[in-house]
């Protein structure tokens, strides 16, 4: 009898960290794994698409003048806007996928990489951020952009950690 192996490709990545209570969940945001809603290729093209989120939360990404933008979505449908403009106003793009921050079952925070071309003179030269947004009952907002270092994940996790009580950084 010959035996099959079946792999199945699975979104949903989980991480504890030391603090048990504190655990990651990781999201795709690459467009192919997200739902188109819109797409055109006229001047210059734009882009928008609902990624999958945990507990009932999705990401909306668009895109406009080669410039991306992240959109949290709640449960019960209300958007909100992260303004990823004010973090830089250059050509840019999302990292691959988000990562959720959970207390238990509920999404405290999330983490995503934004790259900006902050150097028209070289398109390679690419500056590539982390955001920290918080997710709580009144508020979803970006608290902190932490510039590339040795020790960016690692800050990344920490302020999301510690996140609840921090004030947006750019009005939503």
């Amino acid at each position: 009898m010959k035996k099959l192996l079946v792999v199945i490709p699975f979104t949903l990545v989980f991480v504890v960290s030391s603090n048990s209570q504190i655990t990651s969940i990781y999201t795709d945001l690459a467009e192919k794994k997200c739902r188109t809603i819109e797409s055109t290729s006229d001047e210059g093209g734009s882009y928008r698409g609902i990624c999958p989120g945990v507990a009932g939360y999705s990401l909306e990404v668009t895109e406009g003048d080669l410039r991306q933008t992240l959109n949290v979505i709640t449960p019960n449908k209300k958007k909100h806007e992260l303004n990823l403009s004010n973090v830089s106003g250059a050509f840019s793009n999302l990292g691959p996928r988000a990562e959720w921050r959970m207390n238990g079952k509920t999404p405290t925070a999330l983490i995503f990489r934004f790259n900006a071309n902050e150097n028209p003179e070289d398109s390679s030269e690419i500056t590539s951020y982390l955001v920290v947004a918080k997710i709580t009952k009144n508020d979803v907002c970006v608290t902190d952009v932490i510039s590339p270092g040795s020790l960016q994940n690692t800050e990344a996790r920490r302020f999301a950690n510690n996140v609840a009580s921090k004030p947006c950084k750019f009005s939503n």
